[in-house]
Formats: C-alpha cells, sequence, structure tokens
C-alpha cells in the first residue's frame, strides 16, 4: 500500500499543474499580506474609541430582535453568541477593536482555504478518471496489487494532497503574519461561545482548530468527486458538481433548515463543525456528535460505491 502510494504522489508531483496549484496558493497569501500591510494605518486608525457606548447601542438592540425571534429564526442562535460575548466585553474591558497581527491576518488569509478545496477536489477527480483517459488503467492493474488497495491508494493520495496544500497555507500564513505583523499586544485571546458561557481560548489553538474544521467540508467533496470519478470515469461531471455543491450546499442548506429540522440530516448542515465550537449549531439540538456520525455515514456510503464499482466492473480501457 506504501508504495502504491508513493508512486500516486510521484505521479502528482511531476504534473506541472501541481507546481501551479501550491505557488498559487503561496502568492495569493502574499498578495493578501500586501494589502493587508497597505491599509494597516487605516484599518488601526479607525479603531473607535467609543467602543463600549457602540457595543452597548447594539447589545441592546440584538437583546430587543430576539424577544420578537421565533426559536427556530436561522439567525436566534448568532444573536444569542454575539450578546453573549459583548457582554463579556464590556464585562472584561476587552475592546472588539484588535491591532493588526499574525492573528487577525490567519483570519484573513484563511479565506484562501477555498481555492485549498478546489485544487483538493480536482485532483480527486482526475486521480482515477485520468487512468481511463490515458489508457494506462490495465497497466496499472496487471500490478501484484489487488483492486482494493489501488482504489484506497489513490483516495489516500488525494486526501494527502489536501492536507499538505492546507499545512502550507497554515505554515506560510503564519511565517509571513510574523514578518509582517508579529504578535500583537494586549488581550489577543480567541472569545469562545461554549455552552451558552463565553470563555477565552488560545488564538493559536483556535487558529489551528479553525483551519483544520474548515477543511472538513473540502474533505467530504472531495470524497464524493473521488466517488463520481470512478463511478463514472469522468472527471469533468465530478469537477462541475463538486464545485457546484462547494458554492452553493451550505447557501441552500441554510435555508432549508429555516424552515425543515429534517435539514440537520443534510451533508452540508453537518460539515462545519466550528458552529459548535462557536455554540451556533444550524438546528436546534445539533451536537458535534451527530454531525460527526452523519458525516461517517456520507463517508462510508462515498468509500463504498467507489470500491465496490471500481472492484467489480470489467476495464475496457
Amino acid at each position: 500500500m506504501i508504495k502504491l502510494i508513493q508512486n500516486e504522489w510521484i505521479k502528482i508531483i511531476k504534473r506541472p499543474g501541481t507546481i501551479v496549484m501550491f505557488a498559487l496558493v503561496i502568492l495569493l497569501v502574499g498578495a493578501t499580506g500586501t494589502f493587508v500591510k497597505y491599509n494597516q494605518d487605516k484599518k488601526d486608525a479607525r479603531v473607535d474609541q467609543n467602543w463600549k457606548q457602540t457595543i452597548q447601542a447594539q447589545t441592546e438592540g440584538y437583546k430587543s430582535d430576539l424577544k420578537k425571534m421565533g426559536d427556530k429564526n436561522i439567525s436566534r442562535p448568532f444573536l444569542e453568541r454575539t450578546v453573549a460575548i459583548n457582554e463579556y466585553r464590556l464585562k472584561h474591558d476587552i475592546s472588539p477593536y484588535e491591532k493588526t497581527s499574525v492573528w487577525t491576518f490567519l483570519d484573513v488569509s484563511s479565506s484562501s482555504i477555498v481555492l485549498v478545496g478546489l485544487f483538493t477536489i480536482i485532483i480527486a477527480a482526475n486521480i482515477v478518471a485520468s487512468e481511463f483517459n490515458w489508457g494506462t488503467i490495465k497497466l496499472l492493474l496487471i500490478r501484484p496489487f489487488s483492486r482494493r488497495k489501488i482504489i484506497l491508494s489513490k483516495y489516500i493520495t488525494s486526501v494527502l494532497f489536501g492536507f499538505v496544500l492546507l499545512f502550507t497555507l497554515f505554515i506560510v500564513s503564519t511565517v509571513l503574519g510574523l514578518i509582517l505583523f508579529s504578535t500583537g499586544d494586549g488581550n489577543t485571546s480567541y472569545l469562545a461561545y461554549v455552552d451558552g458561557k463565553v470563555v477565552e481560548q488560545s488564538r493559536l489553538i483556535y487558529s489551528a482548530k479553525f483551519y483544520l474544521m474548515s477543511f472538513i467540508e473540502t474533505f467530504m467533496l472531495a470524497t464524493m468527486a473521488f466517488m463520481i470519478s470512478t463511478v463514472f470515469r469522468n472527471n469533468t461531471i465530478a469537477i462541475g458538481l463538486s464545485i457546484l455543491l462547494l458554492t452553493l450546499g451550505s447557501m441552500i442548506t441554510n435555508i432549508v433548515a429555516s424552515y425543515f429540522d429534517w435539514a440537520k440530516y443534510i451533508l452540508f448542515a453537518n460539515t462545519d463543525l466550528m458552529q459548535y465550537i462557536n455554540g451556533t449549531p444550524l438546528v436546534k439540538g445539533m451536537t458535534m456528535t451527530f454531525s460527526v456520525v452523519m458525516l461517517l455515514v456520507y463517508f462510508v456510503i462515498f468509500i463504498g460505491l467507489a470500491l465496490g464499482v471500481f472492484s467489480k466492473r470489467d476495464v475496457t480501457a
């Protein structure tokens, strides 16, 4: 299995597109850092010195909205979280306006996770379909490895590629953030909303969790793209459908969840595990355990279909 994975990695690395993917991620982080650095003084100068009065007025407005809002309103958990955090800031004199630092830059550069997701989906959709397109699938199958090991090695490689790309994004963002903005000063803890209470957490740990958990949606979509390309031998369908769901899946799920509780069984209702870190589950009653179980169910279905079809289908390429 290890030799198969090594072989797949060599194939990916030798493709010119792979270097371009890593270069684009690094260049995007550099461009983001340049833009943030250029606007740093303007941003820091706009800090509201009367933030307590602003936060107090905002909190009172949100409390009024909560009284008029139904329990199933999709905005309710977010407003409850905002009110709790605002009150904590007022009580402990923690301003919501942070000076630009490596931590704020990590938050900004996290928008590039979408690009990581796109590239991972492309690799996952191509890694099997390309063997059929190039006519090399028979050469692969005559090797002394079972079909199951071959397909699993391709899947593991595509997922590892995504993690390596995500790790590259996080490390480059951290190093560039430290060079350009340092670690900041004052209270730099992240205010998390857990079980109805506000707690202070390490920004480094929070950022690491955010990057990893943000990758879960990409991981599941890459698994789906891998399954589709394996079943239909068509990378275009796999890439197109996966990118469409990456773009619109969460938005459509949020709309459905505002009307129906069964929305919690949809894949995209469970991919954002940060909703539990932030205390804002999409549907009331959802838990971290429930979402993990649902993700495992979808994962088993996707991988089961890919393994089943690839193991039994005749290869005529």
